[in-house]
């Protein structure tokens, strides 16, 4: 089993990268919308409803797919650096996949902020993502984010020796693919 967290600031490419592995492996993709955006029905994800929601269809998801014969799956995340938190939540689903046996690949990407403006208007984002619609309210969340956490690791700080950083600023997402597939082997 193999489980790739995929994680950087949000409209970094991080869901599209996702397909695009996906593509060419036989990793499945789970990417971090699709549990806000069937929650986000029912609750907003900013509530604490709807966060322990999330949570719980996530964990859940994570614990049958980390028993399974599966290859491998996906997922997405936007990592605040700044919050313990965000820490506790990577430590714990790396070790739960660990713990099965399983392998653990940290993909971590970056890309400058006017590209991830530009990437926040894609048709892509916006159909497998609508809660991302709002295209006003979608940017002004890019930019408090920016102010309120940090969403890339310094140097030196991932302690993973399955780990990559990828500058995506000027790639395509086939491309990113590629050196993951590369670099880990897939």
């Amino acid at each position: 089993m193999k489980f790739i967290l995929i994680f950087g600031p949000q409209a970094v490419g991080k869901m599209t990268v996702g397909q695009e592995l996906a593509k060419i492996t036989n990793l499945k993709l789970f990417h971090n919308h699709m549990t806000i955006d069937l929650v986000g029905h029912f609750f907003d994800y900013s509530t604490k409803e709807g966060k322990r929601l999330v949570n719980l269809f996530r964990q859940e998801i994570f614990e049958e797919v980390s028993k399974s014969d599966m290859y491998g799956i996906i997922f997405t995340y936007v990592w605040a650096f700044n919050l313990q938190a965000d820490w506790d939540y990577v430590n714990q689903i790396s070790q739960l996949f660990e713990s099965r046996g399983g392998n653990v690949y940290y993909v971590e990407l970056e890309a400058d902020f006017d590209e991830r403006l530009e990437r926040n208007k894609s048709d892509n984002r916006l159909v497998h993502k609508p809660s991302k619609r709002d295209i006003e309210w979608s940017e002004a969340d890019l930019k408090i984010a920016m102010e309120q956490y940090r969403l890339n690791s310094l140097e030196g700080e991932i302690p993973y020796s399955n780990y990559i950083k990828i500058n995506n600023t000027n790639l395509s997402a086939p491309e990113v693919a590629k050196i993951i597939k590369k670099s880990f082997h897939f």
